[in-house]
């Protein structure tokens, strides 16, 4: 019985607060004003912050867990102002013999904390089948690059030991070079053109989705686009930048060496002498990431001669300084809502309070034929919740709108859920009730004798 008195009342409230605020449309729109553009700014802000976890957490299946990447530096060319001092002047450096493959080994056998490494070697090429071309990328790479790299091999095999090891002319493809080559059938077994050598596919890799940020932040390929040989097939069939051919050579090519063994050589500093473009260390725990890497750095500095002729990145801290960014740009904007939410809650309590001096005669009439204090609370509380309610309901859509414009103009990806759109119309009930409170319990004080006798 008591439970069906309250519902009555508490049905009568809402009634009495909807007409009130129907008499009132152009005041109730600008004190939800606030309301509005706060809990626009909530979810636009969960929109970005969902966007960018689900980002990293896509780059981080890309680039692998727990891995080192170490990149080689080319010469460049020699600066011009180390020889204006006179033609005997002359720089003098160190000679090193890039980064190869005897460094990947050396990092595997003598680094206890390395679970694994994955020499990777890239050139621009062209393929062709059934009399189409087509450029792509060639990749020489092991059976260890699948793993690392986290590709999953979606038809075929990989890599046997005896194809890597005898430089067999076998490839990989990817879904983009199937598609493109063999739409409707199945690649397995087919050969490639590729420069000049046929190349038999052993299998298909599933398709990589990789965002234009992630390609140029990490430095990660479009690896849909790509075909895969064997390293050792790489470096016998195609190319071998260790090897010197007999033919003539490009200035940018040719090195000069002289004085002693330990001394300083010369050369030109010019051309790319690595073996290997890329190499990629994963180690057994993410806690031995800095330590491993400090330990390569030394490692190869020693093996190359004293020079820094490569570098070493750890992917995951980059993200890890994205996240940062993205994070401070979240709280900004959460400060920004918070500001909205207290000045559109501010602006409820004020309306309310001239809602209260605007109406005494009617409360004291209320009082005067039997309302309670508590009805009146529940009155004027019922008013102040529908408004951050209607204003929680256009700002929601506002904050829909907002994280889609966003997502088209400027690229950030935005993530839009049904927790964060409860999270809102919760933190907008709660601004209602909160600055409710106050004006309700004001007009619930009003004696009734000088409620009714105020003019």
């Amino acid at each position: 019985m008591i439970d069906k008195v309250l519902i009555e009342k508490l049905s009568a409230s809402i009634q009495e607060a909807i007409r009130v605020i129907a008499a009132n449309k152009l005041r109730t729109f600008l004190t939800a004003l606030g309301i509005i553009f706060g809990v626009g700014a909530v979810i636009t802000m969960l929109a970005i912050g969902k966007g960018a976890e689900k980002e990293i957490l896509a780059q981080l299946e890309l680039i692998g867990v727990n891995n080192i990447v170490i990149t080689p530096i080319e010469d460049k060319e020699e600066d011009e102002n180390s020889e204006e001092d006179g033609d005997d002047k002359e720089t003098t450096t160190r000679f090193s013999k890039g980064l190869d493959l005897l460094d990947a080994q050396s990092i595997l056998a003598n680094i206890p904390s390395v679970k694994t490494v994955s020499p990777e070697i890239v050139m621009d090429n062209y393929m062709i089948q059934n009399g189409r071309q087509q450029s792509m990328k060639l990749i020489g790479v092991d059976d260890n690059f699948f793993k690392i790299s986290d590709i999953y091999i979606e038809q075929g095999k990989n890599f046997s030991r005896i194809q890597q090891q005898n430089a067999l002319p076998v490839c990989i493809i990817g879904k983009n070079v199937e598609n493109k080559l063999f739409t409707g059938q199945n690649p397995l077994g087919k050969s490639i053109k590729v420069g000049n050598v046929w190349l038999k596919i052993i299998g298909v890799i599933e398709e990589k989705l990789i965002s234009t940020e992630a390609q140029d932040n990490l430095g990660i390929r479009d690896l849909n686009r790509d075909v895969y040989i064997p390293v050792k097939t790489f470096l016998v069939r195609f190319k071998d930048r260790k090897i010197i051919s007999d033919a003539p050579q490009p200035e940018g090519n040719i090195m000069i060496f002289g004085g002693q063994q330990d001394g300083p050589k010369k050369r030109i500093p010019r051309g790319n002498y690595h073996q290997i473009d890329k190499l990629t260390v994963q180690v057994e725990e993410s806690a031995f990431l800095q330590p491993t890497a400090e330990i390569i750095g030394r490692m190869l500095k020693r093996k190359h001669n004293d020079v820094a002729d490569f570098e070493i990145t750890i992917p995951i801290q980059l993200l890890k300084q994205q996240q940062k960014t993205k994070q401070i740009f979240n709280i900004v904007l959460s400060i920004i809502a918070g500001i909205s939410l207290l000045i559109g809650g501010i602006g409820i309590m004020n309306i309310m309070l001239a809602s209260v001096l605007e109406r005494t005669k009617e409360i004291g009439i209320m009082r005067a034929i039997g309302a309670t204090k508590q009805d009146v609370v529940m009155q004027f509380l019922s008013e102040s919740i529908l408004i951050s309610l209607g204003g929680g309901v256009v700002g929601v859509i506002l904050g829909i709108i907002a994280s889609i414009l966003l997502e088209k103009i400027s690229g950030i990806e935005t993530v839009l859920t049904i927790n964060s759109i409860i999270l809102s119309f919760f933190v907008a009930t709660t601004v209602g009730l909160v600055f409710g409170i106050f004006p309700a319990r004001a007009a619930a004080n009003k004696k009734p004798i000088e409620a009714i006798r105020t003019e």
